[in-house]
């Protein structure tokens, strides 16, 4: 088979190394870094474009790091820890630029350098393991990148530590489980805040269940303070939430932010880096510029993480949230911190025009982007300054789009590391109107 040598140059969102090709053509090469000089084989034809492996590493980049991950290469959680982490913050930003220019139509957008995570291992304080076959067969871990095959994983460096390999210990207790009657269980996450209060959530089908031990042996296989059953109805990205059950504790989780107390029942989301949120938040607050005067909005508010320094900030604040357990959570955080705040449920896209008039609105939306619907509610409602906290530089792009063809300026964007050694980004972005 031909190999072709050449130089990696950047880094994709995706993961992927990136190079062009003697005739022009761009490879992606899984498992590279930029400066890296290799032979290629190549696996896909797509014309223009190729996938490709590396043959043969000729010349090391210097930004090339041995992977302290017994699982990397194979566990498709992290696709960068070979990546040194500056050059990783700096692919990020790059990335971001790539983004926007070409899916967002700015030829120069101002992109500040990516704030750093506060560390970059062990920094998730949650993580979810998909399960796989049955008894002696039965594998608990995460999925290799491009595939469904499960990876069995004892321990997880990127998991906060509570106790060491929670993972095995959990997986100990499911094979246990699934082996006492008809009990699936198809995933189970893991949650460990700062302070090492660990909770356990499984997810299944409506039906019967060991509901006493199961308690029982997931509490004691990793010390949960809280453990879960939620139901899901469905397969693959199709599930639906049937209801969720209470096995031990109180049925939620606590986490802090920057001396905030938040509850997080199991199908609420909240960020999975707590350190990085903190300055995620922070940035994002600053964007705001909130004085004390404006009447501001939190879109997507979920269980409050900038619901509350809003109400703060705002003359009056108007949180939107869509999930009835979200909603619950957003009303014990607010209700907690004693701070009043006009709670809207339902999806933006459709009462975004019943809050009456705001001065500035915050969204926080889905990897998804901002659903047609809520960005023709969006525009409508001429939101002067709009603060966008976005998980995915593609649709941030697209919406960004939109939104200077609807008479936005785009101002400074402001990529922050939430994800370490994976190509994950949160950026904050602001656009104004007059």
């Amino acid at each position: 088979m031909d190999r072709t040598r050449t130089t990696i140059e950047s880094l994709a969102h995706g993961g992927d190394g990136v190079t062009r090709l003697s005739d022009g053509r761009t490879a992606f090469v899984a498992g590279s870094c930029p400066g890296d000089v290799v032979t290629l084989e190549i696996t896909e034809d797509h014309g223009r474009w190729v996938r490709a492996q590396i043959a043969e590493l000729l010349e090391p980049s210097t930004d090339r790091v041995t992977p302290p991950c017994p699982y990397a290469g194979r566990c498709g959680g992290c696709q960068w820890q070979h990546v040194a982490y500056p050059r990783q913050l700096a692919e990020k930003k790059r990335s971001l630029i790539d983004a926007l220019t070409r899916i967002g139509h700015i030829p120069t957008p101002d992109v500040a350098d990516t704030v750093a995570s506060p560390t970059e291992y062990g920094y998730r304080n949650k993580i979810e393991l998909a399960v796989a076959g049955s008894g002696n067969t039965l594998r608990v871990g995460f999925t290799r990148a491009g595939s469904s095959e499960v990876i069995p994983i004892d321990d997880c460096m990127l998991l906060a530590r509570a106790k060491p390999r929670m993972p095995k210990a959990l997986s100990g207790a499911l094979r246990f489980l699934m082996t006492r009657g008809n009990t699936e269980i198809v995933r189970a996450a893991l949650r460990v805040s700062s302070k090492g209060e660990v909770a356990v959530d499984v997810r299944t089908a409506p039906g019967p269940f060991p509901r006493s031990l199961a308690a029982r042996v997931l509490s004691e296989a990793t010390g949960a303070r809280t453990v879960t059953r939620t139901m899901v109805r469905g397969t693959g990205d199709t599930r639906d939430i049937a209801g969720v059950e209470v096995l031990a504790g109180s049925g939620s989780w606590n986490e802090r932010l920057d001396g905030d107390r938040y509850r997080i029942s199991p199908t609420s989301f909240f960020q999975v880096n707590t350190g990085a949120a903190e300055l995620l938040r922070k940035t994002a607050l600053e964007a705001l510029g909130a004085d004390g005067t404006l009447r501001v909005a939190d879109l997507y508010a979920g269980a409050g993480t900038f619901t509350l320094p809003i109400a703060r900030m705002a003359g009056e604040a108007v949180a939107v949230e869509a999930s009835k357990h979200a909603l619950s959570d957003l009303r014990h955080n607010l209700d907690a911190a004693s701070l009043d705040v006009d709670i809207v449920p339902g999806d933006a896209a459709y009462v975004l025009s019943e809050i009456g008039y705001v001065d500035a609105a915050l969204i926080d939306p889905p990897r998804s982007g901002i659903s047609e619907k809520a960005m023709r509610a969006l525009i409508d409602a001429h939101v002067p300054r709009i603060v966008y906290v976005s998980c995915d530089p593609a649709t941030l792009a697209r919406d960004v789009a939109r939104l200077t063809e609807a008479g936005y300026t785009p101002g400074r964007f402001v990529p922050v590391d939430l994800f370490p050694q994976t190509y994950h980004l949160e950026t904050v972005a602001v656009l104004t109107t007059s």
